[in-house]
């Protein structure tokens, strides 16, 4: 293999797929980047046996056809050593591929590109066509809920269920929920489908998708979905397993409402998580008439009180909260107001947007 191509386009296929690379590594080509020639341009994929990035490049003179794999990260760090509008070479010698540029010039291990590995596709998929900004967004408004290495595998990562006229995403720790959904007519036949997304593909495809109308394919099957967007594709597979019946989780008919502004409630909650650690993150929020009271303590006996103005009438209610699950909803809510919904200090409350019905955000109450 021999070709020519521009720094500022190879580095920008080389952090596209670069993602899915681990430092640590069971298979020493799981490390490597395949670069691949043919008539169309240059072809740049990874992969971790799970997850596989793919994406393409034309913008380039190829001397000679062929296909090897490189150290990705050896790659993309030389690409960035360099000035921009720099041109960089690549050309294969027996074992090594030499890449230069000007007066630079790296040898470089290689390992066969028919040893490479790649994620079986399935015959049959269904398919879909959705906005890059309607993906994004699911996973924006859902993934932070997601468990972190829970022995209940299937909460290590996001839900998306295909229903007849529209797309929601869930995802659930067990302490809170999150659940938002977006129009897609045709998403699915008449059943509702279900896929469970693996925590790694969630962190890529926030990645990869812009806030766009771009639209992408979406393909799934019973064990792998296929995202093409542009000259990239990903592919995945998908958790195997059976998702909670989560609208059990969602309180219906709460009798309490308040209403207060985005801003001052988070930048309140973030003061009070000032006094928070590892192990103890909880703060009192009492409802009161147009008031919501907090307070903050933690093992030192350090003490942090605030009030914040808010539309609320009723009886007083204290509820303990985890300040960092508060915090994380108010950050996936774009409105200026948000309103909570609370029955008593043991039950579940909902947070949301003010009258934006297409977003959930549940979180537990907490014993202080």
């Amino acid at each position: 293999m021999k070709i020519e191509i521009p720094r500022d386009d190879l580095l920008g296929a080389v952090s596209t797929v670069a993602g899915v690379v681990e430092r640590r590594q069971t298979l020493p080509i799981l490390a490597n980047v395949l670069l691949e020639t043919d008539a169309d341009g240059l072809r740049l994929a990874t992969t971790d046996l799970e997850i596989a990035i793919g994406t393409w490049v034309g913008t380039m003179a190829v001397a000679e056809p062929g296909a090897v794999t490189i150290p990705t990260r050896k790659l993309m760090d030389f690409c960035r050593s360099l000035r921009e509008g720099a041109k960089v070479s690549l050309r294969t010698d027996k074992e090594r591929c030499i890449v230069s540029s000007g007066r630079t010039r790296f040898t470089l291990s290689t390992l066969p590109a028919a040893d490479f590995p790649s994620i079986a596709a399935e015959g049959e998929m269904r398919h879909m066509q959705l906005a890059s900004v309607q993906l994004k967004r699911l996973l924006n408004k859902t993934a932070f809920a997601m468990a972190q290495q829970d022995v209940r595998y299937y909460l290590n990562g996001v839900l998306l269920e295909l229903g007849q006229d529209e797309l929601i995403a869930v995802a659930t720790d067990g302490h809170r929920l999150s659940r938002f959904s977006v129009d897609a007519p045709g998403a699915a036949g008449d059943e509702t489908e279900q896929l469970i997304l693996p925590a790694k593909t969630v962190a890529e495809l926030r990645r990869l998708l812009d806030n766009d109308d771009a639209m992408l394919e979406f393909r799934w099957g019973e064990r792998s979905l296929v995202v093409a967007l542009g000259k990239t594709v990903l592919s995945s597979k998908l958790v195997d397993g059976k998702y909670p019946e989560y609208q059990r989780v969602i309180p219906k008919g709460l009798p309490r409402r308040a209403v207060v502004d985005r801003d001052l409630i988070r930048t309140a909650l973030q003061r009070a998580a000032i006094l928070s650690n590892e192990k103890y993150k909880g703060v009192r929020i009492t409802f009161e008439d147009g008031m919501l009271r907090l307070q903050a303590q933690n093992p030192e006996q350090e003490v942090a009180e605030d009030e914040v103005e808010a539309d609320y009438a009723g009886d007083a209610v204290t509820i303990g909260f985890n300040v960092g699950y508060l915090i994380d909803a108010l950050q996936a809510i774009e409105a200026d107001q948000v309103e909570v919904a609370f029955q008593d200090a043991d039950s579940s409350s909902i947070w949301r947007g003010l009258n934006c019905e297409d977003e959930t955000f549940v979180v537990m109450p907490m014993r202080l």
